[in-house]
């Protein structure tokens, strides 16, 4: 990956593949070899994005933080539903892109509501703190959001009669508070609880919790936590550490077999000198992903 910054992974027609958030026109089909994966670009014509209904100085702050970086539409999340469709999450726009197995892109209009929903319960507040995660049920009937931290929470909308709406209203959950990092364990500092990505299978969501260094399931109907499996053993191994104490596992996608997450290590180094985008692999817990 060109530009590294693995921000989205998912598997979608038995290939694997990943997205960067600083690049705008392309994802990546994903090569399973021995030692390095390699990444082949498909790439894509966004139109340009629909009119955000986020404050005016949220916008600026996405648009200044594009230009500067690069990835001005900042894709953080992809999904894929059984019929081929793959959607990319644009946090700078609070928007979905659509990108059909022909290639043709296109916006989802997302419903009014949704932002203004959000915000009302502390969501969507802080710039480079918006939504984080998306998954899709495979029909491609339901789909959740993941607001990133301060406060973190849930999203959900229905398609009904070919558009999407809130069925119920938009918001799942919001959640508030700050958290140790299992990362910087001699460290008293706390930090906002995040989320980094969302999965969905056998009928359960899954989100990948930054900070914590964990994946938790969760009810896809009110959020609530049903049971969390830790990888900070993983994290914290020799020469796997970062210089930082957020955790950067931004990718996750799972199956009846194990969990891959991927990692946005914005271009630093770890310990042992690794400064490429990685995934990295679990296997499913004893008892599996549904376990009591």
């Amino acid at each position: 990956m060109a530009a590294g910054n693995l921000s989205g992974l998912t598997r979608c027609g038995g290939e694997w593949l990943a997205l960067s958030d600083r690049e705008d026109d392309r994802l990546y089909r994903l090569q399973p070899a021995d030692g390095a994966w390699q990444a082949e670009a498909e790439t894509f014509s966004a139109p340009p994005p629909p009119p955000s209904a986020l404050p005016w100085g949220l916008r600026m702050h996405g648009w200044l933080a594009g230009k500067l970086r690069g990835g001005e539409l900042d894709f953080e999340s992809l999904a894929c539903d059984a019929k081929g469709n793959r959607y990319l999450l644009s946090e700078a726009h609070v928007a979905l892109l659509q990108v059909g197995p022909s290639g043709m892109a296109e916006w989802l209009e997302l419903p009014a509501s949704l932002i203004r929903q959000a915000r009302a319960s502390g969501m969507l507040l802080r710039h480079n703190a918006l939504l984080e995660g998306l998954v899709i049920d495979p029909a491609g009937e339901r789909l959740w959001l993941a607001a990133e931290r301060e406060r973190r929470g849930l999203l959900v909308l229905h398609k009904i009669n070919g558009r999407w709406r809130c069925s119920g209203g938009c918001v799942v959950f919001s959640e508030a508070g700050l958290r140790r990092s299992p990362l910087a364990p001699q460290s008293e500092a706390r930090y906002p609880r995040s989320f980094g990505d969302l999965a969905f299978w056998d009928g359960k969501l899954f989100s990948l919790e930054r900070l914590e260094q964990r994946i938790c399931r969760r009810d896809p109907n009110t959020g609530a936590q049903e049971k969390c499996w830790s990888f900070v053993a993983a994290a914290l191994a020799s020469g796997r550490s970062y210089p930082e104490p957020y955790g950067n596992a931004e990718a996750l996608w799972l199956d009846q077999d194990g969990a891959w997450l991927g990692l946005d290590n914005n271009g630093m180094a770890r310990a042992d000198g690794e400064q490429r985008s990685l995934l990295w692999q679990f296997k499913a817990p004893p008892g599996g992903w549904s376990a009591p």
